[in-house]
């Protein structure tokens, strides 16, 4: 597939500024530049945050009036709910607001909808049996900004609520005891990007306040509200970099015994984000998609080693189980596109019979990232119902293209880049033939993977502590790419493709020195291209470590011939 390259016109001027006034390198300040870091405040922030960058949690609204029912509730022990999502996200602010308020000498009750069984967010059964169980006050977290109509069902049933959410809110907010959320029309806070863990992180720092306790009584929860953070994919700029950085030395250091227990089995050495989003987000998020969420709250919760020890064998299992019916759902999906031949469409919509709904989405992301066109992905059921998800590409709003085609679908919602979808078999066709009617006139033939290039380097100029200096940026994730770097003119030394041709190995010679690189993915490459061959490549700077042997590498991202 053809990328363009996109090179950032590099101030040279700014940029030696930048390098001389905060004693960076050029590499260094250059990215700064790129990312618009240039006032002294800005840089400190970005490369140094502190426990005293946080915004002052009652900048919130409504959060006065939130903590002052907690405290009441605390005071009179009353019997409180936290109501929360079944990922990554929603786990870990459960385990955050429910350490919090047990430490407070308040035990509360939880509560995580069946992702297969109930679906997202708040449920009128749910309510019901929350009720049943005597509650006085149900927190929602991650969750709660577009549960209207329930919220009202818990009013008629006594049952006062707060909400905390970070989901954009509709016309009308519920009408709860408060409503926390940073998205609110309403709402002057600085910053509205926050993770629902990041939500929850300012209510506890709120209630600390209030209550007089030292910093580390909601500070040491910063592990936990990290892990959620990155793996939620919110920009990690401002308080989610603050609470990014400094949860990551945490993590290090944690004294979560069930945390502790998912990195060692995820089997990475380094603590950052990548490890998190690869190793520890994938093993508590397979929990929520085969209906198990219960077990990695139970994991982040629990002090007792061997229960930790059981529990973290669970997580692993339920992500093999995750990874394998995964992997069987492409495959049938991937058969389907090529005897139809819709990968010549301008957008992929495939079915399939019980195809398992906690990884459809997944399924439907590799789709698009493979054929670079939005796809969508149903699963039928023996009632006749196809249910799943779609993913889009950038440049085409996916929820615009199905508010065209609602004659043809039960129901849909989500966004421009991810939706969640329900129709009728019956319909199916005729849905696919209209959502590509719709498709082909956006010309999606014509949009263009972008890949944003910070700087040409000479291999040259490349030494281990240039590419050390860059560890100062991370955590990287969305709003913080991984800086990216061009190498033109590079003679191939080797090449060949591993792991049953998925990906491509290379060392490549500039002049006389040589540069090894991996290019994950791309193992097609190997084919195309021959010792010799002069080519231009884009990619990420790392230290490969093997055997404990140190050396640099490029991690290509992608390849063309040099001209």
């Amino acid at each position: 597939m053809n990328k363009k390259w996109q090179i950032y016109e590099n101030n040279e001027e700014k940029i030696k500024e930048i390098q001389e006034k905060y004693q960076l390198n050029k590499l260094l300040a250059t990215i700064l530049v790129n990312r618009n870091i240039t006032e002294k405040e800005d840089i400190r922030l970005f490369l140094q945050p502190t426990r005293k960058d946080f915004h002052n949690p009652f900048l919130i609204t409504d959060m006065k009036k939130a903590v002052e029912r907690i405290m009441e509730a605390i005071q009179n022990q009353e019997k409180v709910t936290i109501y929360g999502d079944y990922d990554v996200d929603g786990i870990t602010s459960i385990t955050v607001l429910k350490s919090f308020l047990q430490d407070r000498g308040l035990e509360v009750a939880t509560y995580i909808p069946n992702r297969l069984e109930e679906g997202y967010g708040l449920n009128r059964e749910a309510i019901r049996k929350i009720v049943n169980n005597g509650c006085q006050v149900m927190i929602t977290v991650d969750c709660g900004i577009s549960a209207l109509d329930e919220i009202e069902y818990a009013n008629s049933l006594g049952i006062e609520t707060i909400v905390t959410d970070h989901h954009e809110p509709g016309k009308e907010l519920p009408h709860a005891f408060a409503v926390i959320d940073n998205k609110r029309k309403d709402s002057n806070y600085p910053f509205r990007e926050l993770a629902g863990v990041g939500v929850v992180f300012k209510l506890i720092q709120a209630i600390g306040i209030t209550l007089g306790l030292k910093e580390e009584e909601y500070l040491k929860y910063l592990d936990i509200v990290c892990i959620g953070t990155i793996s939620d994919i919110v920009p990690l700029v401002n308080e989610n970099r603050v609470i990014a950085k400094l949860g990551l030395m945490l993590i290090c250091q944690t004294r979560n015994v069930g945390l502790r227990s998912i990195i060692h089995s995820s089997g990475y050495q380094k603590i950052d984000s990548t490890s998190i989003s690869f190793g520890i987000a994938p093993r508590i998020n397979a929990c929520g998609r085969m209906g198990k969420a219960e077990e990695a709250l139970e994991l982040l919760l629990s002090k007792n080693i061997n229960q930790v020890n059981e529990l973290t064998q669970r997580l692993n299992e339920h992500n093999r189980i995750r990874q394998e019916t995964e992997k069987s759902i492409f495959e049938n999906a991937i058969k389907q596109i090529e005897k139809e031949h819709l990968q010549e469409n301008n957008a992929i919509i495939v079915g399939g019979e019980n195809w398992h709904h906690g990884v459809i989405g997944i399924v439907s992301s590799k789709i698009t990232e493979m054929y670079f066109k939005p796809s969508i992905l149903l699963s039928f059921e023996e009632n006749g119902i196809g249910k799943g998800s779609g993913r889009s590409i950038p440049g085409f709003d996916l929820h615009e293209a199905l508010m065209q085609c609602t004659d043809t679908i039960e129901k849909f919602g989500g966004h421009s880049m991810a939706v969640g979808i329900a129709v009728q078999k019956d319909k199916f066709i005729k849905f696919r033939e209209k959502f590509e009617q719709i498709a082909s006139k956006a010309n999606i033939d014509e949009i263009v993977p972008v890949i944003q290039v910070d700087s040409k380097i000479d291999v040259k100029d490349i030494n281990k502590e240039m590419v050390e200096s860059l560890k100062q940026l991370e955590p990287f994730g969305e709003g913080n790419r991984m800086p990216i770097f061009m190498f033109k003119n590079l003679k191939i030394d080797s090449i060949r493709a591993l792991s049953e041709g998925k990906h491509l190995k290379l060392t490549l010679k500039d002049n006389n020195t040589i540069i090894n690189s991996i290019g994950f993915n791309l193992g097609y490459l190997a084919e195309e291209y021959r010792i010799g061959d002069k080519i231009d490549v884009v990619g990420v700077l790392e230290i490969n470590s093997f055997n404990g042997v140190e050396s640099l590498q490029i991690n290509i991202r992608d390849v063309m011939r040099s001209l």
